[in-house]
Formats: C-alpha cells, sequence, structure tokens
C-alpha cells in the first residue's frame, strides 16, 4: 500500500508540474533512491508528522532515531497513513553528493559518491540509510560521526600521554594513511599540552605533501599563546622562516595578542613593527591592542594618535585598552581626561571591568577628588563589579590624600568584613590620615590590630603614631613610641624628628627641642627644609623662648634666622627691605615647602603682634603666586578660601579681605548677592579645633553677620544687605574711635 502511494504521489507531482518531466534526474534518480529505500517505507509511512522535500532541488528526507518524515512535493501536505505494530526502528545518517552523470549513464547507486560531513554542518541534505541493508557498514565509515570520533580519540590519546615524539607517531598512527590538511587542523585545535602542539606540528609537516603549512603553525603558536609561552611562539617564528613559510596577518596578531596576555607590552611593539616588511597590513582589532600596548612603555604620543585614529574609524576598543589610556592622563595629570573617557566607554557601551574602575580610582585620589572617587566607586557596584584588594587600596589612597580620614576608614572596615588582608602601606596611610585629622582613637586601635595582623610597624608607623601622640600633646607617650622604634632596630628620619620636635612644641618644651636639635647634629642628621618649618611653627606657639629657638635655626639657615630676628624684635626695617630679605630666602627653597615657611612666619608676625608684617607677607606670596585662589569673584558671590592657610594666615587673609569690601562699599561699588568664606571642615592636627571652630568665635567677636551654612560644612555666609549695613557701622566706629 505504501509502495503504490508513493508512486501514485509523484505522478501526481509530475502531472501539476510538466516542467519537470524534463529533469531526468527528477524522474530517473527519484525512482532509483525510491527503490533503494524501499525495505523502510513501512516506517516512514508510520510517522507522525511530515516535512517539506522538493525534488527540484535532489533534496533526499533523513531522520535518525526519531520519527520518519513523509515525501512531500511543492507545497501540499502529505497524508500519513498509520500501519500498525510497526517497531521503531534506529537508523544512520549520512550526507551524500550525487552526480547526475553517474545515473543517467551508469545507472549508478545512490552510495556512488559520497561526501562525508559532520552531522549539522552545512552542505547537502542528509539521507536516511536502512540499517539492514548491505551497504550500512560501509557507508557508516564514510560519515562526518565516524571520522570525528576516531580524531577525538586521537586528541584524547595525545593529551594524556607524555608528549614525546614516538608517542605522537604512534596515537595519529591509527588513522592510517589517509589523513588530509583538515584532520590536522582539528587535532592540533584540540590540543592541550603546548608541548605536545609542537611535536604534533612537526609530524604533520613530515606526514603531508599537500598542507597550509601557515595555518598549521597559526594554531600551534595559538596552543602556546594560551599557556603563554612567549619562547616557544618566538622559536615557531623562526622556524617558519627558516623553512620559507611566510607569516600572514593571523601569524603576527597571535603573537602580539601572546606578547599581551605575558605582559610584554615591548614585545607587541616588536611584532607590530615587523609586520610591514611581510607585506602584512594590520587590521583594526590589532591596532586597538597596540593602542595598550604603546601607552604601557610610555610612548604616548603614538598611543594617542592610535587613539584619535580609532575613534575616527570606529574601532571596537576592549575595557583593558580604556584601563591603559586612563592611566595616560592620570599620569600626565588630565584628570579630566579620564573621566571623559569613562563617559566615552559607556557610550560606545564597552563594560568596565575592575581594571578600569581601579585605574580611575587611582587618577582621582592623585587628583585629590574623593566625591568622584566615591560616585565612580557607587558605579562600580551598580555594573555588578566585584571590588578587588586594588580597589579598596585606591579608595584608601584617595581617601586618605584628601583627608576623608571617617571614609578611609570605613573602606578598611569593609576589607576586614571581606577578610582581605592589609599591607604595611596601607596600615601606614590609615595611621598617616588619622594623624593629619586629629582621629587618635581610631589610630590607636588600628595600630594594635596592625600588630595583630602579623604586619610589623617600620619607621613611617612609628612616625604617624608619635604625630598622633602629638595631636593629644601627650609627650610621654610619645617619648614612649620613639624608644620602642628605637628597640624595634629602626634609626629615626628626619620624619619621625619632626613629629617629635611638633609635640615638643605643642607641649611647650622648648628646652626638649632645643635638645632633640642638637642630638640630630650629634649623629649627623641633617635638618631638612621641612623640620625648619617645624622650628618656625614652634617658634610661633612660645614666642617667650624666640632667643633659644633662633639660635637653632641660625644654626642651619641664617638667612631664616635673620628674617625671624627681623620680625620678632619688631625692627624698623622698611617694607621693601623686609621683602627683598623674605624673597632672597624662598629662592633658595623648593616649591613644595614655601607655602609653609610663609604660613609659619605669618603665624609668628600674628603671635608677636605684627599685623603689617603679616599683610605685607600675606601680599608677598599672592605677588609670587605662592597664594592662588584665595579670593574670587562672580557676579553672585565674592568668596575667602581659607582652606590652606595656617591660623595665622587665614586671620591675616581674613583683615585684609574685610578692608577691601570696606574700600568697595566706601567707592559706591556693587555687592554681590551672597559673600561667603570657605574654612574647609575637620579638625587640625595640631589644634583643638579646626579653622571652622576659630573662625566662629572670631567673627562673634568681630560682630560680623555671616553665620554657618547647614548645607555647605565649612562655610559661613551673609547676604548683601547685612553685609553693608556691618561695613558701614564698621567704618563709623573706625572714624569715631579715630
Amino acid at each position: 500500500m505504501g509502495w503504490v502511494f508513493y508512486q501514485i504521489q509523484i505522478f501526481f507531482y509530475l502531472f501539476q508540474n510538466p516542467s519537470a518531466i524534463s529533469n531526468p534526474l527528477l524522474i530517473f534518480g527519484g525512482f532509483e533512491l525510491l527503490l533503494e529505500l524501499k525495505p523502510a517505507m513501512a516506517y516512514t509511512l508510520g510517522a507522525s508528522s511530515s516535512t517539506l522535500l522538493s525534488l527540484e532541488n535532489v533534496h533526499l528526507f533523513c531522520n535518525s532515531l526519531s520519527p520518519g518524515t513523509f515525501l512531500h512535493f511543492g507545497s501540499r501536505k502529505a497524508v500519513s497513513f498509520p500501519v500498525k505494530n510497526q517497531r521503531r526502528k534506529t537508523s544512520i545518517s549520512i550526507s551524500c553528493v550525487f552526480s547526475m552523470q553517474g545515473f543517467i549513464q551508469e545507472g549508478a547507486s545512490p552510495d556512488s559518491e559520497v561526501e562525508v560531513r559532520r552531522p549539522g554542518s552545512s552542505g547537502k541534505a542528509p539521507v536516511w540509510v536502512n540499517p539492514k541493508s548491505s551497504k550500512a557498514s560501509k557507508l557508516r565509515k564514510k560519515t562526518s560521526d565516524f571520522r570525528y570520533v576516531s580524531l577525538t580519540k586521537v586528541v584524547g590519546t595525545l593529551n594524556s600521554c607524555e608528549p614525546t615524539y614516538e608517542n605522537v607517531v604512534r596515537a595519529i598512527g591509527v588513522l592510517g594513511d589517509d589523513i588530509v590538511h583538515q584532520d590536522a587542523v582539528f587535532i592540533l585545535n584540540n590540543l592541550s599540552k603546548p608541548e605536545s602542539a609542537r611535536l604534533v606540528l612537526k609530524y604533520f609537516l613530515n606526514k603531508l605533501s599537500d598542507v597550509n603549512a601557515v595555518i598549521l603553525y597559526n594554531i600551534a603558536m595559538k596552543i602556546l599563546r594560551r599557556s603563554k609561552e612567549m619562547n616557544g611562539v618566538e622559536l615557531l617564528f623562526n622556524e617558519m622562516l627558516e623553512k620559507g613559510v611566510k607569516p600572514d596577518n593571523y601569524t603576527f596578531s597571535t603573537m602580539i595578542s601572546c606578547a599581551r596576555h605575558c605582559s610584554v607590552p615591548e614585545k607587541s611593539i616588536e611584532w607590530f613593527e615587523k609586520m610591514p616588511s611581510f607585506g602584512c597590513e594590520p587590521d583594526a582589532v590589532t591596532l586597538s591592542v597596540m593602542i595598550d600596548a604603546y601607552g604601557k612603555v610610555g610612548k604616548s604620543d603614538v598611543a594617542l594618535s592610535l587613539y584619535d585614529r580609532a575613534r575616527s574609524e570606529k574601532w571596537r576598543l576592549d575595557a583593558a585598552t580604556f584601563a591603559t589610556l586612563i592611566r595616560m592622563y592620570g599620569a600626565s595629570g588630565n584628570y579630566d581626561g579620564c573621566l571623559n573617557l569613562y563617559e566615552e566607554m559607556k557610550a560606545l557601551r564597552v563594560k568596565p571591568n575592575a581594571g578600569v574602575f581601579n585605574t580611575l580610582l587611582d587618577a582621582m585620589g592623585r587628583a585629590k577628588r574623593p566625591w568622584k572617587a566615591k560616585l565612580i566607586f557607587g558605579d562600580m557596584a551598580r555594573n555588578g563589579v566585584e571590588p578587588t584588594y586594588g580597589t579598596y587600596a585606591s579608595l584608601i589612597r584617595a581617601y586618605s590624600r584628601a583627608c576623608y580620614g571617617r571614609d578611609a576608614i570605613a573602606i578598611y572596615k569593609e576589607m576586614k568584613e571581606k577578610g582581605l588582608e592589609m599591607s604595611n602601606a596601607l596600615f601606614n596611610t590609615l595611621l598617616s590620615v588619622c594623624a593629619d585629622v586629629g582621629l587618635c582613637d581610631e589610630a590607636f586601635e588600628i595600630f594594635e590590630e596592625m600588630k595583630a595582623s602579623g604586619c610589623v610597624p617600620d619607621s613611617f608607623t612609628f612616625a604617624s603614631m608619635i604625630t598622633v601622640h602629638s595631636c593629644n600633646g601627650n609627650v610621654e607617650k610619645a617619648d614612649a613610641t620613639f624608644s620602642e622604634m628605637m628597640e624595634a632596630g629602626f634609626e629615626p628620619n628626619i620624619f619621625v624628628l619632626t613629629s617629635l620636635v611638633q609635640c615638643y612644641g605643642k607641649a611647650g618644651r622648648v628646652d626638649d627641642v632645643v635638645k632633640k636639635f642638637q642630638w640630630m647634629l650629634d649623629t649627623g642628621i641633617a635638618p631638612d627644609e621641612l623640620f625648619m618649618s617645624c622650628l618656625l611653627s614652634v617658634l610661633s606657639q612660645v614666642p617667650n623662648e624666640l632667643e633659644k629657638l633662633t639660635s637653632c635655626i641660625e644654626k642651619v639657615n641664617p638667612k631664616l634666622s635673620y628674617i625671624v630676628k627681623l620680625i620678632a624684635n619688631g625692627e624698623n626695617t622698611d617694607s621693601e627691605t623686609f621683602k627683598n630679605n623674605v624673597v632672597t630666602l624662598l629662592d633658595t627653597l623648593s616649591p613644595d615647602v614655601k607655602k609653609a615657611y610663609c604660613n609659619c612666619l605669618i603665624d609668628l608676625c600674628v603671635t608677636v603682634n605684627q599685623l603689617e608684617r603679616a599683610c605685607e607677607l600675606l601680599e608677598l606670596g599672592l605677588s609670587l603666586e605662592i597664594y592662588t585662589d584665595i579670593m574670587s569673584r562672580s557676579p553672585i558671590q565674592w568668596s575667602l578660601q581659607l582652606k590652606s592657610l595656617s591660623l595665622g594666615a587665614a586671620l591675616t587673609a581674613l583683615h585684609i579681605w574685610i578692608n577691601d569690601l570696606s574700600k568697595a562699599v566706601g567707592n559706591g561699588e556693587e555687592l554681590p548677592p551672597l559673600l561667603g568664606i570657605n574654612t574647609g571642615h575637620g579638625k587640625h592636627k595640631f589644634s583643638n579645633k579646626g579653622l571652622a571652630g576659630v573662625f566662629e568665635s572670631h567673627l562673634k567677636e568681630l560682630n560680623a553677620p555671616f553665620h554657618e551654612a547647614t548645607d555647605k560644612v565649612g562655610w559661613f555666609l551673609t547676604t548683601k544687605a547685612a553685609a553693608t549695613s556691618w561695613l558701614v557701622s564698621r567704618a563709623s566706629s573706625d572714624l569715631i574711635a579715630a
């Protein structure tokens, strides 16, 4: 019944499609195939579903271990006839390419020409073969599945055996002499041992005459790259050249990426620059990688040039390349450029990894923008990127540089909760910021936890702890810490001695300052510029001991001693002569300490009630740009920025600013709607309260209408009307007093 039905279907199709009669393959070949497949008709007709099969394309149906399909022509649906008591039978799936000439001229059977393919690969449609057919076993050996299993067994043997040439010959020998280039590619590509890859490559190069050698070399290099064997890749490259095999783009891209994985950017550049000599032109992917390589070796100009090209040609850049670019911008101080790159990443939908975030956090730390570091850390969490040790380290450094002590301690506690170990450097950074902002109790706790964790305190640790004790003016504990450091075998450095002298000065123990200074000279420790600024600071705190401290200063810096005497003794030196002496002194100092010296000298002037000298020093500092952006004006607000000034310098700046405001009002100049004084926030490490606390009291003494802002920490604000009224009344009082 099934066989008759198939014939009816075929003739019905030809009746509706007369043009198909002109194609002999559709008639003769189709019937020959039906005769070959006749034993399976009953099983096929018992199928529950059907699929489209067009004879116009000589497509033959097949299904393996699944319900059979029914022949179908054109767009008509086939009718299924259920057959009783049929058992499901297994089948073999092969793919066949049929020769028209073979069918017409020789009446060949369907297996006359067979192209073996792996199931699922592109190519001709598969054919179902009855497993009871006498040709089934022969056809099965020609299937891609059979070949795939054989090659997979060879790969497994090579990956498990010792990497020797004899083992390679024995393992591949089971395939016989019928080995083609595709077999070599498959075996090489699936090897896991780099040693085996070199031996297998040698075997195939010797065994196969018709082989594309550069492809095999490239695959072998890829295996070595996976194991980060840079030397092995270079040896293969040299071998290629010796055998006359010309490398191609893939060869160089593999070597360049291998160098990148091995963190050897110099090698990436070496291979990249060799490409033109071999007639190879790098593609966009390789050029993108080279941005990273050139950036890491410090060739920023080349890297940025490639980056500009990448932007114009819309190359696809990865996160590692952006991290390198951000690092380059950060190293050059272009911190806004770092943030712009981050925004470009988001616009290009390149997902940042931990390396990108860590580099950004480090840059914001150097820029002293802790608020930006907080935002970036929040972005990291929103992107689902897990913070690493480097993330926390960058945050602690960023917060510490900006004196965000409590934020730094919060990150430290989070690290402890996650079980991350702290290094000596991070402990020292935390202790240093605690000393800077006066977090004494927290510093003591961290110091004990440092010792409990197994980290050994070093000279920087002890110096920070001495500074912490200095904050409290606790000389006994500072001395005990100094003794502990000496017993631990650490020689005191100039930083430790500077902190200790500062502690003595705060406690008013000038004799101890002089003794420690003389001990330094006797032991051959030369006082540096920071130590001398410390002596100046002590001098401003104990004006009744000027002679003892001035003699110490004179031994090291006679020019500084002379200026101190001019200030302390109130000598009637004209302003220009005094300024010239100060300029001569400042010219001998490094830029990093000039502000500290000016601050200390102004503090001394305020202490000995030489306000005119203090104003001269501040004006000199402004003209030499030692102080910048202290006073600013905009249409809506005039501001006085005092964050970087010492107490005496801040009071002097306030005095000058108020006088300037008085002159402006006296000259009929309009004040802006708002006036503000920014003292910063936090406690000074050598003061019981910061500038904000001191200024709050001082402004009340002046009866000034400035009040601390509730929404801006460290800001004192007033309105135009209140300021004008106060300045006018102040001018009237001064006139009456005169």
